[in-house]
């Protein structure tokens, strides 16, 4: 039970007595995005929740000494594939109090909450998951273990699996919506689809996807069907197919990773997302702070004449393992095998243009570190911008980046997710998910060649009251994270 100690402002002659609060962030600069708060305050925290934001000192049974310090509302990731897997111990020293797989989504929603749910660091949450459902419906499996060992799609000599090459077919599209519906009906967040994965999924299915999001006023994050740089097959033409089937269908829409997405479109691909949102749509996009992307090597993008269509070559495709650049030679040993692959495959211009664009969020885009190996977006993407792009690039501004990380994410889901209304923001009453930095030396450590090393400069990290990272490292059996639900 939370208890009701909640005070706007306090003046020094109405401080509380001693261990009034649980814990108190003392003397920080504090940043609200929602009400554009920017001085230093102290924090006084009661339960999972803030009960006082305040002028003078407070007293705690536990504070934090923030001085020099900047306290912002907890980093929300709308696009995390390591939160169910061993991502959250570097998420979180990266700032992140909440991180959600919103693209890829799962089956069953009811089990991959249940896997997380009195062991997690952060808070979680996932979408009705649109490949997943494919293939629960095309391969006839029920459990999420055997869900995911599907997942792989491979170069079989008998050929792709019926999960993504499969044709649409009525039956078939009508038993994979009983199985959205049944994940949006277990606290799925929305619909989430990477329609490039599963090429058999015809324009009448994709266009279902959106339909249902209607329905169930539920967002759709969208992976775009084409990408790169072909003029006719490329980025444009996968951008138009999502804007479309929101146009016709009025469907909340979120774009994912538009700098690999949009490739060298980001700035038509935005000016198309601005002109759709002028003309009343509720559309929106995120970007991590990178210029290489990472998928598998086994997946759909690999397909056909793949280095043609995203303008990259061999030599473009880091294999993780051991660092080298594959070649001609080297591909298809490596495909057969399978596994994620680093795709260096964006320019810095436009990532920069993403990530001082207005309204474009922050978002990871996280993904698993098999063997310690991988992209290093995972460990380092807030800290990257608040490092990187604020404080040397000075492509945007402090409280603009935290708005990006916080309050944006925050809204994008709150009608999906009343109790997104109480993260995002610095205010009494609000989740007392807080993390604290040093501005002058928050920065990612994270590399291509050595990914697992946590970020700097964020020293604490409150998550629903309880601090899971004091001094820069990790709190020993924490686990305050809560899943987020629809409807909750």
């Amino acid at each position: 039970m939370k208890r009701l100690v909640w005070v706007l402002a306090l003046s020094a002659c109405a401080a509380p007595g001693p261990s009034s609060f649980d814990l108190v962030i003392a003397n920080g600069r504090v940043i609200d995005p929602e009400s554009n708060l920017d001085q230093v305050r102290h924090l006084g925290i009661v339960g999972d929740s803030i009960a006082a934001i305040s002028e003078a000192p407070l007293a705690g049974s536990d504070t934090i000494d923030a001085s020099g310090l900047v306290v912002t509302p907890g980093f929300i990731d709308l696009h995390s594939h390591s939160v169910a897997a061993d991502g959250q111990r570097w998420q979180v020293r990266d700032g992140v109090t909440t991180a959600l797989e919103l693209e890829e989504g799962t089956f069953p929603v009811a089990d991959w909450l249940a896997r997380l749910e009195g062991k997690s660091l952060i808070n979680f949450g996932v979408t009705a998951g649109h490949i997943p459902g494919r293939i629960a419906t095309y391969q006839g499996v029920t459990t999420l273990a055997d869900a995911e060992s599907c997942r792989g799609r491979g170069e079989d000599p008998s050929g792709p699996p019926a999960w993504s090459d499969g044709a649409t077919t009525a039956e078939r599209l009508a038993a994979l919506e009983k199985t959205l519906e049944a994940g949006l009906d277990a606290g799925g967040l929305g619909i989430g689809f990477e329609v490039n994965e599963a090429p058999g999924s015809s324009r009448e299915e994709i266009l279902t996807l959106f339909r249902i999001a209607k329905r169930r006023d539920v967002p759709i994050f969208a992976h775009l069907r084409y990408m790169g740089v072909d003029p006719i097959h490329g980025s444009m033409a996968g951008a138009q197919e999502v804007l479309a089937n929101a146009v016709a269908t009025g469907a909340s829409t979120h774009f994912v990773h538009l700098g690999s997405s949009s490739s060298i479109y980001a700035r038509a691909v935005v000016e198309m997302i601005e002109g759709a949102r002028a003309r009343g749509l509720d559309v929106t996009g995120e970007v991590y702070p990178y210029t290489a992307a990472s998928t598998g090597i086994q997946t759909g993008l690999f397909d056909g004449d793949w280095r043609a269509r995203l303008g990259i070559d061999f030599s473009d495709v880091e294999w993780p393992p051991t660092g080298e650049r594959l070649s001609e030679r080297t591909f298809p040993a490596v495909r057969r095998q399978g596994g994620s692959v680093i795709i260096h495959v964006m320019k810095e211009e436009n990532v920069d243009f993403l990530v001082g664009r207005p309204g474009v969020m922050i978002a990871s885009d996280a993904m698993p570190l098999p063997g310690g190996k991988g992209h290093p977006r995972g460990v380092g993407t807030f800290a990257r911008v608040l490092g990187r792009y604020v404080r040397d690039k000075k492509t945007l501004t402090l409280p603009d980046a935290v708005a990006k990380m916080t309050l944006l994410p925050a809204r994008r889901l709150e009608v999906v997710a009343p109790s997104m209304a109480r993260k995002g923001r610095l205010k009494v009453g609000a989740d007392a998910d807080v993390t604290v930095f040093d501005p002058a030396t928050v920065i990612d450590r994270a590399t291509f060649a050595n990914p697992e090393q946590a970020s700097a400069g964020i020293p604490f990290v409150v998550v629903g009251g309880t601090v899971v990272v004091r001094r820069g490292e990790l709190v020993a059996g924490a686990a305050p994270g809560r899943a987020i639900k629809r409807g909750q």
